[in-house]
């Protein structure tokens, strides 16, 4: 069997998270990222069997990668907050630098379309986080509220920062990530 062009692969993936942008999921085709990736819409079905399994692998890959990114030099020795600063600020620079793989993941998981197995990664990525904010609670570090209002607010915060990076009405530097981070911890501290 011939082995796998990771080229092509990459052209897949980021053909499907440009055109998911663009249109959403609805009324995504395999001709469509065929043609936006360069390649014939057969040789889609030689790597994914379905539109579906296409989709499943991509969110997974995805998935996993946003994990690693966001737990990037992440130290479980050190002081709660600079934990979070640490992951908050991974998670901002994961979500300017990797917009549209970002919007697919979303669009993804909001769609209610993931596989059991999607189902189960995104479970035990979430439970990783509800546990890391459960322990900063336990250490009376962050507010005694329920954790999906803290998941909220910090990827609220990362969101919306983005967002306004992104539309050019904040600068991208130090100084914006470091006033951003301090108002989502003020929101957060104990």
């Amino acid at each position: 069997m011939k082995p796998k062009d990771e080229k092509k692969l990459a052209a897949i993936a980021a053909a499907t998270y440009a055109l998911v942008g663009e249109r959403g999921l609805a009324g995504l085709t395999l001709a469509d990222i065929a043609r936006r990736a360069g390649v014939a819409t057969s040789t889609l079905y030689v790597y994914y069997d379905s539109r579906e399994a296409l989709l499943d692998t991509l969110y997974h890959n995805a998935k996993q990668l946003t994990f690693q990114r966001w737990l990037a030099q992440d130290d479980a020795n050190a002081p709660f907050k600079a934990r979070l600063r640490g992951i908050w600020h991974n998670m901002l620079a994961h979500r300017l630098e990797r917009h549209a793989e970002w919007q697919f993941q979303e669009q993804y998981h909001g769609a209610h379309m993931a596989s059991v197995a999607n189902r189960e990664l995104s479970a035990r990525f979430s439970q990783f986080f509800a546990d890391f904010l459960a322990g900063g609670q336990r250490a009376e570090v962050i507010k005694p509220v329920p954790v999906p209002f803290l998941i909220a607010s910090i990827s609220g915060s990362v969101k919306e920062t983005a967002s306004q990076i992104r539309a050019g009405a904040l600068p991208d530097d130090e100084a914006t990530r470091s006033t951003a981070f301090m108002l989502c911890w003020d929101a957060l501290k104990a």
